[in-house]
């Protein structure tokens, strides 16, 4: 048998209601709900299984929620026994990937990512920033062209390498504009606004990263038990590294399909999504058909996961 990562989803993926059957059934799932709630002082459990949608999807709501869920989900998944050989997260799922390592405890990666929500939102003024999703472009074209609307004063950048012919595009509203009408240039077929509240993973989010670096220093780095894949880099983070990439990689693109690519020439041929939905898994199969892919989202789908892998 070959290897196995377990992936783990940003955001984008949380839905209200996410992770409680694991909540209700396992008790360690239920003892990260309750650790959320005490070290972030309210009750995020009740935000994430009662809502409203509206709150939860707030930036310095959903990171927090979506961390606890995929941590739920991975506790209850656990006691089966199955370990990974790697791990990685696509943004925010790279916390999720680091506490599954060992390398963040899960008590400092919910309070890291609550405050990291918070300075995300802060960074751009709402309705100033943007993002698009930019389907079947050339990565070097679609990139020469965000340089290009860039170079008019408008600044826009590859912010997501998602999988063959899926990039995503941020910065400011008028240059994600540019760049959306213009994308058949990089022979881009169309470009899908983002419901998002600000540009992230691009240099307007350089103001959040410092705040987040002053966050990050606060906090103990445990070496990894098992390598975590960088979104910065698309190759295992080393022991020293993490606080200085977790930081980037909040202006910076996630190089999601070459992080996929070289997880599969290590010898990974299973790929096991743990957290809300199944975004990862989409993205995945797109980028390598032959793999392996289970989600576990929920208890049913932890079961069907775990029997297949016996």
């Amino acid at each position: 048998m070959g290897k196995i990562a377990f992936v783990f989803p940003g955001q984008g993926s949380q839905t209200v209601g996410m992770a409680k059957d694991a909540y209700e059934s396992v008790p360690a799932a239920t003892e990260i709900f309750r650790t959320a709630d005490e070290a972030l002082g309210f009750s995020l459990s009740s935000l994430i299984f009662e809502g409203p949608e509206t709150e939860l999807k707030q930036t310095s709501n959903t990171q927090p929620a979506l961390l606890t869920a995929s941590i739920a989900l991975l506790e209850a998944f656990r006691e089966k026994g199955i370990e990974p050989d790697y791990t990685a997260g696509h943004s925010l799922g790279e916390y999720s990937a680091l506490v599954a390592a060992g390398v963040l405890s899960f008590q400092d990666a919910v309070q890291i990512v609550r405050a990291r929500g918070q300075y995300m939102e802060e960074a751009v003024p709402g309705g100033q920033g943007a993002m698009a999703a930019v389907l079947g472009a050339d990565r070097e074209a679609l990139g020469v062209l965000c340089r290009d609307v860039s170079g008019s004063g408008h600044a826009v950048e590859l912010a997501n390498i998602n999988c063959p012919g899926q990039i995503v595009i941020s910065g400011v509203k008028e240059g994600v504009a540019a760049v959306s009408e213009r994308v058949k240039e990089a022979g881009g077929k169309r470009a899908i606004a983002l419901e998002v509240s600000g540009p992230f993973h691009s240099s307007l989010m350089k103001g959040a990263a410092e705040k987040l670096a002053d966050k990050l220093s606060t906090v103990t780095f445990s070496p990894a038990q098992v390598p975590v894949v960088a979104n910065v880099t698309a190759r295992p983070a080393e022991e020293g590294q993490f606080q200085q990439l977790l930081t980037t990689q909040v202006y910076s693109p996630v190089l999601w399909e070459d992080s996929v690519t070289w997880l599969i020439e290590q010898g990974v041929d299973t790929f096991i999504e743990i957290g809300s939905g199944n975004v990862l898994t989409g993205l995945i199969k797109k980028t390598d058909k032959t793999v392996k892919l289970y989600n576990v989202n929920s208890l049913e789908t932890l079961e069907a996961t775990a029997a297949a892998l016996k």
